[in-house]
């Protein structure tokens, strides 16, 4: 460990955990005990190869959370939600992880939430499907509403990172029966707000390094607002062949049927119609205080082509 610092990383095998881990070993400021529940895992050793100290911890068990968490300055959280879909363990997970940081003294929690739709969405829309007892879309309801009441309650002295839709989904694009490769999100032609996974590690690094201004805040994650046609135009630029913008509606991306079809087709719909609200909470101007040169969209596909998948 190279600095007695210790951020507590957890999530930090996927996506935005590992950008906060990497971000962090880069800058050399803190040091990064990277929790994981393989530790012999291709991306867990990848970590410990750049300076990790990587540890095993599961959020449903208080005990193994409080081992990760003891020593450690700070910690960045987020929950595994899509792995098991349930707004009930979600819940109890952020439970167990604020009862383990309150009885170690963590001094800085990085949290990585959403905003509860139903404080837009009317509750008598009824083009929107209710799901899972009274959510409309879980995975930001449950963290927006339930368990940021739970940190604030808590006097841990927390960040709020108010995450956005990151590019790293649109790598996966694939051919319709024509031969043509295209985009299918259920946007419209609204704009939603974006950001690289990579852009992540860097707000939560420079959140850490002010504590003073931070702590108590909630901070937009976002890099730039971008429609549909406009994602794919960068996807065809980055790949030197054009890929099609075609949205299906809500209902139809709901009837896709793959598990999660109906929460993301809620989510979509709520990008969609209610900007005020999905754009409204992720300022520009704010975000760039704390990442002020983010990737571009254009600037992240060209860095990831080789990821794409057709």
């Amino acid at each position: 460990m190279s600095n007695d610092r210790v951020i507590t990383v957890l999530g930090a095998t996927g996506t935005q955990g590992g950008a906060v881990a990497r971000a962090l070993l880069a800058g050399g400021e803190f040091g990064v005990r990277a929790v994981t529940r393989d530790a012999a895992s291709p991306k867990a050793q990848a970590l410990a190869g750049l300076g990790a100290e990587v540890v095993e911890a599961s959020l449903t068990d208080e005990a193994s959370l409080r081992r990760a968490l003891t020593g450690a300055y700070g910690a960045f959280l987020v929950t595994p939600y899509w792995e098991h879909r349930s707004p009930a363990r979600e819940l109890s997970e952020v439970e167990h992880f604020i009862a383990a940081a309150q009885a170690t003294g963590v001094r800085h929690v990085l949290w990585s939430t959403l905003e509860d739709t139903r404080e837009a969405i009317p509750a008598g829309d009824e083009r929107m499907p209710w799901l899972a007892d009274g959510y409309r879309v879980p995975h930001f309801d449950v963290k927006g509403g339930a368990a940021d009441a739970l940190f604030a309650k808590s006097g841990l002295p927390t960040t709020y990172l108010l995450m956005s839709f990151y590019w790293d989904n649109l790598l996966q694009l694939r051919r319709d029966p024509d031969g043509t490769l295209a985009l299918h999100l259920p946007l419209g032609d609204t704009r939603i707000a974006g950001v690289a996974s990579d852009d992540i590690g860097r707000v939560a690094l420079r959140v850490l390094q002010e504590p003073e201004a931070t702590i108590g805040a909630v901070v937009p994650v976002v890099s730039g607002y971008h429609t549909g046609e406009q994602m794919a135009a960068a996807l065809g630029t980055a790949l030197g062949e054009p890929v099609a913008y075609r949205p299906p509606t809500h209902d139809q991306f709901r009837g896709f049927g793959f598990p999660g079809a109906d929460e993301l087709g809620n989510m979509f719909q709520y990008y969609a119609e209610y900007p005020d609200s999905y754009l409204g909470r992720r300022d520009l101007d704010a975000a760039r205080a704390y990442n002020p040169d983010p990737l571009t969209l254009a600037g992240f596909l060209t860095a990831h082509r080789d990821r794409i998948t057709t």
